[in-house]
């Protein structure tokens, strides 16, 4: 099957990283890249990659049918409009726009021009939340009900325009639009009520940091939080199950599932706590709990390109839907609204 014909616009750290990592070959054919710095021209040049001179000359290329955009924010709906109306398809990264009426804007052209416009949600492929979904299914721990995800690093805000409020910067955009797709695919309900607390302890315009605390519909509980002034870190996944709990301490999948085993008779035995005693805070006896490995991910049949692809070329479903994004974008929105944040 013929290969895609793709042009990247933004060649910046996500930009360098989709041509040399990302894109397969076997699908897709380079045809250069723009980016308005001309030092990631340079670079661009030095990895053997076409340079064109400005946006239009992207556009007006034939040869081109997809274009990548990985440009700062607030920059991504006036490139992909323009894209879509000059009949490319689209890749956009994430968070898709600054916000979901300008998302509306978008799909609104994608719609009227008959073309692929797909966000590049990369982290559902990631092994850390498809062991997470595999729990999900298989109810090693039984019926989850309680769901805690947290990414924790202490480098603060990354350099450039993400400190920058105008351009979309501040975490809960960068790594919260991760973490609450990943909620958001997993669980499927509806938000009942949100708490949501944003850390400015570094002095940026932007959140250095939040935790969002969300009841869903069916009664589970998410907290999802990230920070980037903590020095110890929290546990990547905190699980909790009608018969179990799972932990998932880091990205090599470091962890465990402790499960119960039914045995009503292995009553736990006090213990000492502090200067008083505890039988409810007490650990259980060996007889009532079991320690299981964490299920192998169930790894997804197809990458985010190898999808893309098909639904350009065979009419395929895509993987990240257009209305999922939208979801996502309303529910950071309405973090902002909660903390009391105009953004």
């Amino acid at each position: 099957m013929e290969k895609l014909g793709l042009a990247i616009v933004g060649y910046g750290g996500m930009g360098t990283y989709h041509a040399s990592t990302l894109i397969p070959e076997e699908y897709y054919d380079i045809k250069g890249i723009f980016d308005i710095a001309k030092k990631q021209q340079a670079v661009a040049e030095e990895n053997g990659l076409n340079v064109y001179e400005d946006l239009d000359a992207v556009l007006s290329d034939k040869d081109v049918e997809v274009v990548l955009i990985a440009t700062p924010n607030d920059s991504h709906k006036e490139i992909a409009i323009k894209s879509l109306e000059a009949g490319k398809n689209v890749i956009c990264e994430k968070p898709v726009m600054m916000s979901s009426s300008e998302l509306d804007e978008v799909l609104k052209v994608a719609e009227k021009t008959d073309r692929v416009f797909m966000v590049h949600q990369n982290r559902r492929w990631d092994p850390d939340f498809l062991v997470i979904r595999e729990l999900w299914d298989n109810k090693q721990i039984g019926e989850i009900f309680q769901i805690e995800s947290r990414v924790h690093g202490a480098n603060g805000i990354p350099g450039d325009w993400r400190h920058v409020k105008s351009q979309g910067g501040g975490m809960v955009l960068d790594w919260g639009v991760h973490l609450l797709d990943q909620i958001h695919t997993l669980v499927g309900s509806p938000i009942k009520s949100l708490t949501a607390d944003l850390s400015f302890v570094l002095g940026n315009e932007v959140d250095d940091g939040f935790t969002v605390t969300i009841l869903h519909e069916n009664g589970i509980k998410s907290v999802v939080e990230v920070g980037t002034t903590n020095f110890v870190k929290l546990p990547r996944w905190y699980v909790k199950g009608t018969k179990g709990t799972a932990i998932i301490h880091d990205w090599d999948l470091s962890g465990t599932a402790i499960v119960a085993t039914g045995n009503d008779a292995a009553t736990p035995a006090p213990i000492q706590a502090g200067v008083g005693l505890t039988k409810t805070m007490a650990p259980p006896s060996e007889e009532a709990t079991e320690e299981l490995p964490l299920p192998t991910p169930h790894m997804m049949n197809e990458s985010f390109y190898f999808n893309f692809f098909r639904v350009v070329r065979e009419g395929a479903e895509p993987f990240v839907k257009n209305e999922e994004v939208r979801d996502v974008m309303l529910l950071m929105e309405r973090i902002f609204e909660e903390a009391d944040i105009v953004k």
